[in-house]
């Protein structure tokens, strides 16, 4: 199974970042396309409108805890971004992501990657290339189950495939 994403380019944050920030509880009970339009935009207002699908959002520690909300997984998503590296994740918002279609890739090496770097990443090999710098530099493996969930665009989409071959 192949698992290498290509990033157009990376967007940095730092520690803490809660789910309130990706999906804030203000916008809950709009559409999805209009959550997803405010993901982030108490730290970054550009992000929303200028993130491009296969770009990954870089962070520090705990990126995602809080609420256990599925939409901050959810219009991460919408918005194209393939991939979160962080040092560490909210424990419901890493299985949330993977469940999503989102990998969650655990690394220590978020510090020598920047804002706007290039980077391409094998979850299954745990390798993140640092196209900008030339680096190799190393996240958490993702056990192959989980990666046939994000190949298949999520838990329900591969519990549907998998359906299909049985029956």
């Amino acid at each position: 199974m192949s698992s290498e994403l290509t990033a157009g380019g990376v967007w940095k944050y730092g520690d803490g970042v809660d789910t309130d920030l990706l999906a804030p509880g203000i916008y809950m009970k709009g559409s999805m396309e209009e959550l997803a339009s405010h993901c982030l935009e108490a730290i970054d207002p550009s992000f929303a409108r200028q993130v491009k699908s296969g770009d990954i959002v870089v962070a520090g520690k705990n990126f995602g805890i809080g609420s256990s909300r599925e939409q901050a997984a959810q219009v991460l998503r919408m918005l194209g971004v393939t991939a979160v590296i962080a040092r560490s994740f909210g424990g419901i918002f890493y299985r949330n992501a993977f469940n999503l279609g989102l990998y969650a890739l655990v690394s220590d090496d978020v510090d020598r990657i920047e804002k706007d770097h290039r980077i391409s990443v094998d979850p299954l090999a745990g390798r993140i290339l640092n196209e900008t710098t030339g680096e190799t530099l190393t996240c958490e493996k993702v056990p192959e189950h989980l990666a046939a969930i994000v190949s298949a665009g999520g838990l329900i989409p591969h519990l549907e495939k998998t359906l299909r071959k049985t029956l």
